[in-house]
């Protein structure tokens, strides 16, 4: 009866296409061929926000669209979209740093570690390229994970150590905020984009066999990192700056870099990133929010946030928001691919870390419509898979046998 409900399932879960579309049935061979792996999903970190340690008591097998704040994954959700293979996102906020940041982070590993011991039908911890291919022929969802912030590990490489040991596999070298050693795209650059420590970093992500990514960084740092990196490095959840020109987008010619080195920039689905007329939308509303209502010293309502919030929505009704669709992202594709070719794109969609979705693009059962489009759009199934989930495989396996030929270092004794 499962295997029924969650065949009927993945007949609706691609609303872009008919069900009879052979754009869509050819995309489902592609996937059952080689699984989606997607780079970046916030799942459990939406369950400690709404839940904290009840989410043990969480039926994960429910309609997560059903709870009090919906979520964009679920287990009969990701088998529909024909999931293979997930690095869940470790996050903590950039403004939690020292040892709370190293406390909040092993919270959150125990939160995907726990519903991997919870569902061992839908679920596996993988810790290798190899592990990732055994599981996720079996129908699971291979699952490793990826701490999104260098901050998270207090500039103690063993910490970085203990974490991977733990089975996080990537980790973003810096989030929305500069730590002591790397600098985020959402500040001023600094003179220096990577210090001596932040290459030890590196540098020990190689000989571990950790994945540098290099999503949430400055353009100065990705070049730099790339420069270090004896590893092919990603971009767990970014898209192309050439189509919408936001700081967490990677620019042409870091792709270019990004193309050489061998890694691989996985496209993000978050509205303000992937359409350009969001991004000024969502620009020219958080300017208003601030006109309205911008404590402490100043706003037009000030100290009202009855009229606050009443003049923010006339503005919205005003000012409707701009759609971002399924094909928005399939342009993100088409660029990255173009320009950094088609051995280096994934997919890292942000999923239940984004507030709202493009249209068709609304959860984790939604993967086969975009491979759908991806294939009308002329792409091959041979390149499919390679997107889907071979590209990640190989950044993988590369990392391991850079870590494997690195096993006769001392680990640095580099301090921040």
């Amino acid at each position: 009866m499962r295997q029924i409900a969650l065949l009927a399932l993945a007949l609706l879960a691609s609303p872009a296409f008919a069900a009879d579309d052979p754009n869509l049935a050819r995309a489902r061979a592609v996937l059952k061929a080689q699984p989606i792996i997607d780079g970046h999903n916030d799942w459990a970190e939406q369950l400690r926000g709404q839940f904290g340690e009840k989410w043990w008591s969480v039926d994960l097998m429910a309609d997560g669209r059903k709870l009090p704040a919906p979520l964009q994954t679920d287990i009969p959700r990701l088998h529909a979209g024909q999931v293979g293979g997930q690095f869940w996102s470790v996050w903590v906020p950039a403004n939690i740093t020292g040892p709370a940041a190293v406390k909040a982070t092993l919270e959150q590993i125990d939160i995907i570690r726990g519903i991997v011991a919870r569902y061992p039908k839908d679920f596996e911890l993988a810790a290798t390229a190899a592990d990732m291919r055994r599981i996720q022929k079996t129908g699971k969802v291979a699952s490793l994970m990826g701490v999104e912030g260098g901050s998270q590990i207090d500039n103690s490489l063993p910490t970085l150590r203990m974490f991977h040991a733990l089975g996080v596999r990537y980790m973003t070298l810096t989030h929305v905020r500069h730590n002591d050693w790397a600098d985020s795209a959402n500040e001023a650059p600094r003179a220096k984009p990577l210090t001596a420590f932040g290459e030890a970093v590196v540098h020990e992500m190689n000989r571990i066999g950790m994945i540098v990514d290099i999503s949430h960084v400055s353009p100065g740092t990705m070049k730099a990192a790339m420069a270090v990196s004896k590893a092919p490095v990603m971009f767990s959840h970014s898209s192309a700056r050439t189509l919408v020109d936001h700081p967490r987008n990677v620019p042409d010619d870091v792709l270019a870099m990004l193309k050489a080195n061998g890694g691989v920039a996985m496209v993000n689905y978050a509205p303000g990133y992937v359409g350009r007329a969001r991004q000024e939308w969502e620009a020219s509303r958080a300017a208003e929010r601030a006109r309205a209502n911008a404590p402490p010293y100043s706003g037009l309502y000030i100290g009202q946030p009855e009229r606050a919030a009443a003049a923010l929505a006339a503005w919205e009704k005003a000012n409707p928001m701009p759609p971002v669709t399924l094909s928005d992202v399939a342009d993100h594709l088409d660029h990255l691919a173009k320009v950094a070719g088609h051995d280096h794109v994934g997919i890292g969609s942000d999923l239940d870390g984004i507030d709202t979705t493009p249209t068709g693009l609304e959860g984790v059962e939604t993967y086969p419509a975009l491979i759908a489009e991806l294939l009308s759009r002329g792409w091959s199934e041979d390149d499919c898979k390679k997107l889907a989930g071979g590209n990640i495989l190989r950044v993988l396996e590369a990392v391991e046998k850079v870590s494997a030929g690195m096993q006769g270092e001392v680990p640095s004794a580099a301090a921040p």
